[in-house]
């Protein structure tokens, strides 16, 4: 008579079996399906409130439009660029970095108050879920936020079509990748949903008139160029201006080219720099996150 013989489980020094990510973090296929498919989940439920959407519609598209009457179709001196072209490119970039850097900080806050972030403890990957189920959340409302200003422009403005859509397509997808972490980063230091918009939004709006999205960067003092050349705003719109406009304008660009490998290599290291900061910082707040703390935000949150 054969006997079965069981063989024991090897456990490694963690704590958690062999091949199971550990609660919270780890970055596993299982994990990234479950976010991809959280972030498509959460923006049809976006798309299906009649009241965000008229926000986007209003906010994204009104306000653009109006901007677009406001200022002509003049030219850009010295480059022979429409202004409504001008700043119908500033705007695509400006979404991606508002969407990035502030509304998904202010979102996580929201989470944190809310528990959400709590919950994650007790999940297997539970923070990288969450943070691609943001990413591919706020990716989809970029991408429909782009066509909406895109098309305004078209119509409004007389702005022509891409000239490079390959160009326009990464550019977009890894200036998405480069702001995400760096949002949730940021999420992660504000002390809680209702400051947020004041700290982040004055900053956000000095780098939109010094980044070159809303008038060309090289009309700045050059110490401003310098500075505004750290940040990923700047990389953005340029690589969505290569994507759009004729070689006229690079007399309004810095250097009198698009620099595109730059544009890649400035975007992939602020994304990676993301992806290495936001992890911890989210696994962070989540640690110190427990239900009597929830509890003790709860009263002040039905009050507001």
């Amino acid at each position: 008579m054969t006997g079965t013989t069981t063989t024991p489980t090897t456990t490694p020094p963690g704590g958690a079996a062999a091949g199971t990510p550990r609660a919270g973090g780890g970055v596993n296929a299982r994990a990234l399906r479950v976010g991809l498919r959280r972030g498509w989940t959460e923006y049809v439920h976006l798309v299906k409130d009649r009241r965000e959407l008229i926000t986007n519609l209003v906010g994204s598209v009104g306000v653009f439009a109006l901007l677009i009457l406001w200022i002509g179709d003049g030219p850009v001196e010295g480059t022979g660029v429409s202004r409504a072209t001008f700043m119908t490119v500033g705007f695509l970039a400006f979404t991606v970095f508002s969407n990035g850097l502030m509304a998904l900080p202010m979102a996580l806050t929201n989470d944190r108050e809310d528990g959400t972030l709590l919950r994650l403890r007790t999940l297997p990957g539970g923070i990288t879920a969450y943070l691609t189920g943001r990413a591919v959340t706020f990716l989809c409302q970029t991408v429909v936020q782009g066509a909406l200003i895109l098309a305004t422009g078209v119509v409004v403005g007389g702005v022509g079509l891409p000239r490079d859509w390959l160009t326009l397509a990464w550019v977009l997808l890894l200036g998405t990748v480069a702001v995400v972490p760096l949002g949730a980063a940021i999420g992660c230091l504000l002390p809680n949903p209702k400051t947020a918009a004041g700290v982040v939004g004055l900053p956000m709006m000095i780098l939109m008139v010094t980044s070159g999205v809303m008038l060309p960067v090289t009309f700045m003092p050059e110490p401003v160029q310098w500075v505004s050349q750290a940040f990923p705003l700047y990389w953005q719109g340029l690589g969505l201006r290569a994507a759009f406009m004729p070689d006229g304008m690079l007399a309004a660009e810095i250097g009198g080219d698009w620099r595109l490998p730059w544009v890649a290599v400035a975007l992939g290291a602020w994304a990676v720099a993301g992806m290495l900061l936001a992890p911890g910082l989210v696994r962070r707040v989540t640690r110190r996150e427990s239900g009597s703390r929830l509890a003790e935000r709860r009263p002040a949150a039905q009050a507001a």
